[in-house]
């Protein structure tokens, strides 16, 4: 079984892509089962974000499984098959675990660095294992992303060099020319992303926040966490009017603010009237950016922006942070597949030799018990012996890609019973997917 990824995201395609292939709550539960009923796969996990969109299984073969999986993303966008497929990218085994790590770290963010994606990767595998979609191996898998992205935070200070995309758009609005002290924000939304939003601004010391969202009582739960004051939806518009920052990013499927909306609200200002939506699919109505006096900051133009951003010597320790788990997980998990083969050639030595052992002692009753003994230590030595070598071999070439093959060959020379070796397989397993969150 190897692990496999499909996905799409803001280094494959564009906003409007991304937009299709985005998924809700309810979708993401759907997608990860339907990809659980695919032939060959036995775990599924989907992380799905405001810029991007990945499924990992756990596969038994790549063929079919990656036709499969690729065809859900295919069924929830509404494009053709050839449209989307030029902008979904695959990873395999070893890849896909390297493509996980360097996600979890946020080394493959629209903000590079950003440490939005590690609460996100975490609420994806408890998602997951709510739902019992995940196993043994992926639950391992992204714990170990996790553990190794917070390494990062910890033993860098990427936070700073990587702020998260809202920080980056509240940043761009500064070098525009406005005072986000002298600002009144109104976040539309009271998710995640709303919620960070919210506390965002609030740090910056902008003037005001207010919250606006369909369900009241959320807007009044985020809005008292942060000192902030909670709007009634059927105020949008008023609130719209007050305000002279808009950062919208709600889970709505359609458009949430209109372009008459923000006309009224805009109309009158001495100051451009700013708008930053975040959300997947767009909260703004599409005439919104061309309406006069109005700056609007979108995923697209905060990916086009930020696009040419240099790396830094945290991001770049980072990286090496990643590489350096990456090198290790890989050579732990490729030395546990040998092993089991390393315990099973052990076991049958073991058996042939107490077998031999016992019928010696039976035909050597007269015999020195010391002598006796001696002979089984004897027996025992040059067994362990003649063994020590293939161990030993097998073990330094537990790292390398081909050490799978070599254990095979050594289970055919010694003729080890297949079911020998997978009941060491079984054993080795986790018994539970669950566990807490690294």
């Amino acid at each position: 079984m190897s692990v496999l990824v499909v996905g799409v995201s803001h280094r494959s395609a564009p906003v409007s892509v991304l937009e299709q292939v985005a998924l809700d709550g309810e979708e993401i539960a759907k997608v990860a089962q339907d990809a659980l009923e695919a032939s060959h796969v036995s775990e599924s996990l989907v992380v799905s974000t405001c810029n991007r969109v990945e499924i990992y299984v756990e596969a038994e073969r790549f063929h079919g499984s990656v036709e499969d999986i690729s065809d859900l993303l295919v069924e929830r966008s509404g494009l053709t098959r050839n449209d989307l497929l030029r902008h979904i990218y695959v990873h395999y085994d070893d890849a896909a675990v390297a493509h996980l790590f360097s996600v979890a770290a946020g080394l493959d963010s629209m903000v590079v660095g950003e440490s939005q994606i590690l609460g996100q990767v975490r609420t994806a595998l408890q998602r997951g294992q709510d739902d019992a979609t995940v196993g043994p191996a992926l639950n391992v898998l992204f714990q170990q992303a996790l553990r190794i992205a917070k390494r990062g935070h910890a033993e860098t200070e990427i936070d700073r060099a990587g702020p998260s995309l809202v920080a980056a758009s509240l940043e761009l609005v500064a070098k525009a020319g406005h005072r986000l002290e002298d600002m009144r924000v109104l976040v539309v939304g009271a998710g995640a992303m709303a919620s960070l939003a919210a506390a965002t601004a609030a740090r910056r010391g902008v003037a005001s926040v207010s919250i606006a969202n369909r369900t009241h009582a959320s807007a009044e739960r985020l809005a008292l966490s942060i000192g902030a004051t909670a709007v009634p939806w059927t105020e949008l518009d008023d609130a719209l009017g007050v305000a002279d920052l808009v950062i919208s990013c709600t889970g709505a499927t359609g458009t949430v603010i209109g372009a008459d909306q923000v006309r009224r609200a805009a109309t009158g200002r001495a100051a451009p009237y700013v708008m930053i939506d975040l959300a997947l699919p767009r909260d703004l109505d599409d005439d919104v950016a061309g309406l006069p006096g109005v700056m609007v900051l979108g995923l697209a133009a905060l990916q086009e922006m930020l696009a040419d951003e240099k790396g830094t010597a945290d991001i770049d320790a980072v990286r090496d942070i990643v590489s350096s788990e990456v090198a290790a997980f890989l050579s732990a998990r490729h030395a546990a597949k040998v092993t089991p083969t390393v315990v099973a050639l052990r076991s049958m030595a073991t058996g042939v030799v107490e077998s031999e052992l016992a019928r010696l002692e039976g035909r050597l009753r007269d015999v020195d018990p010391e002598v006796v003994a001696e002979l089984r230590q004897t027996v025992r030595r040059v067994a362990d012996k003649l063994l020590h070598q293939p161990t030993v071999r097998i073990k330094e070439m537990a790292g390398r890609p081909d050490a799978l093959t070599y254990a095979n060959a050594l289970a055919d020379l010694f003729a080890l019973d297949p079911a020998s070796i997978e009941a060491v397989s079984s054993v080795d397993k986790p018994l539970s997917s669950g566990g807490g969150q690294a």
